[in-house]
């Protein structure tokens, strides 16, 4: 029996030794695995990718419309059918350009990063309206004389003629603190640091209007055969205005950011397709201008002959506003978009959206806060050297 029991100890000894060195050299085998698999990760993390791209930007612009007193008063134009103050917006959209350096030293996580973007856009819109000839009322016999007389119109003329530029730069410092959170090759990565923002608009805007012309003609007979016409009255204005503004933001301050990524498809050495997204905010210290210069003159004909004298007034002789003030602007924004990935090679597309809440003063007269936003889709190529 003691036999038996001393056979079955040897045994257990036997196969604890055999699980030991099993383990001690699956442990050796998965130690020496490590530096492979990060080398393994290394080569395919390049310490420097510079990225270059651009985007189609629909801006989010405004600035208060400068209304002439003359477009408030009757009489208006009788042609009138588009309100001639629909003239007054600043472009719509813009083509950015962007560019972004990216560098993350051998065996560390952390990321450095240096990006900016710029854009820069323009409009011009012109409105004429005007109605069909007032004058003459009657038939002139005489061919030589109908010119003078016959192109009498009521009308409205407005023009605007306005620009934009912008420019953002970045510097951050993060950190990749997902730990393959999204899955096997995934990153989320957490940076801070600086940004810059530059914003300016200017504009021109012009009018003019004559909203009663009227020409009345009486004719009298110089001898049988010859009528000669002659003005028995005339009315009508002269409405002219004008107005130009430059304005400006400059401010720069803490930012936040988030960007995430995470294989959807694939493997970076043979094509590999990333679900990529992420989000921004910032607070901006800066200063915000506005130089605004508007003017207005009409003059009144009114009378029973042609020559009778003409009544000036002018509503607006001229106005300068310079206002200057610092500010505080908060910016939050966001991306979503795909990646293809080929080795050290990158090629991205997607939608961005950027909000920066009161940085332009759109005013005439006073102040008034205005945002300033870009939004819109993006494609950028970026190339990995090093590592």
């Amino acid at each position: 029996m003691s036999e038996l029991t001393n056979a079955s100890d040897r045994r257990g000894k036997l196969l604890w030794q055999l699980l030991n060195t099993a383990s001690a050299l699956a442990l050796i085998g998965t130690m020496a695995a490590i530096p492979d698999a990060k080398a393994a990760q290394d080569e395919d993390q390049p310490i420097v990718w510079v990225e270059l791209g651009g985007s189609l930007q629909r801006l989010n612009t405004s600035e208060e419309n400068y209304t002439p007193p003359f477009i408030l008063q009757t009489p208006r134009p009788s042609p009138e059918t588009v309100d001639p103050l629909s003239v007054g917006h600043l472009p719509k959209s813009s083509f950015g350009e962007e560019g972004k350096i990216t560098f993350q030293p051998e065996n560390s996580s952390w990321i450095f990063s240096a990006a900016a973007q710029f854009g820069r856009s323009g409009a011009h819109q012109h409105l004429h309206q005007q109605s069909h000839s007032t004058g003459p009322l009657a038939p002139i016999p005489t061919p030589s004389a109908s010119p003078m007389y016959q192109h009498v119109f009521q009308f409205i003329d407005a023009g605007k003629t306005s620009s934009e530029s912008h420019t953002i730069v970045d510097f951050q410092a993060g950190s990749d603190v997902g730990l393959g959170m999204f899955g096997a090759g995934s990153s989320s990565v957490f940076n801070a640091g600086v940004r810059f923002a530059q914003f300016n608009a200017n504009s021109a805007t012009s009018f003019g209007s004559d909203p009663d012309a009227k020409i009345i003609l009486g004719y009298f007979v110089e001898f049988p055969g010859l009528t000669i016409p002659f003005i028995k009255s005339a009315n009508y204005h002269i409405n002219t205005a004008s107005a130009s503004a430059s304005r400006s933001f400059h401010g720069i301050g803490p930012t936040l950011s988030w960007n995430a990524s995470t294989p959807v498809v694939g493997h970076s050495r043979d094509g590999e397709i990333a679900l990529d997204w992420g989000a921004n905010a910032a607070i901006l210290f800066g200063r915000q201008r506005a130089d605004v210069h508007h003017q207005s003159t009409a003059r009144y004909h009114h009378g029973k002959y042609y020559n009778a004298p003409v009544t000036p007034t002018y509503p607006d002789p001229g106005t300068d506003r310079h206002r200057s003030r610092t500010v505080i602007v908060p910016n939050v924004g966001g991306f979503a978009g795909f990646t293809f990935r080929l080795q050290d090679f990158k090629v991205s597309a997607g939608y961005r959206a950027d909000f920066f809440f009161g940085a332009m003063d759109g005013g005439v007269d006073t102040a008034k806060k205005e945002n300033v936003g870009f939004y819109g889709p993006f494609a950028s190529v970026s190339v990995g050297l090093g590592g």
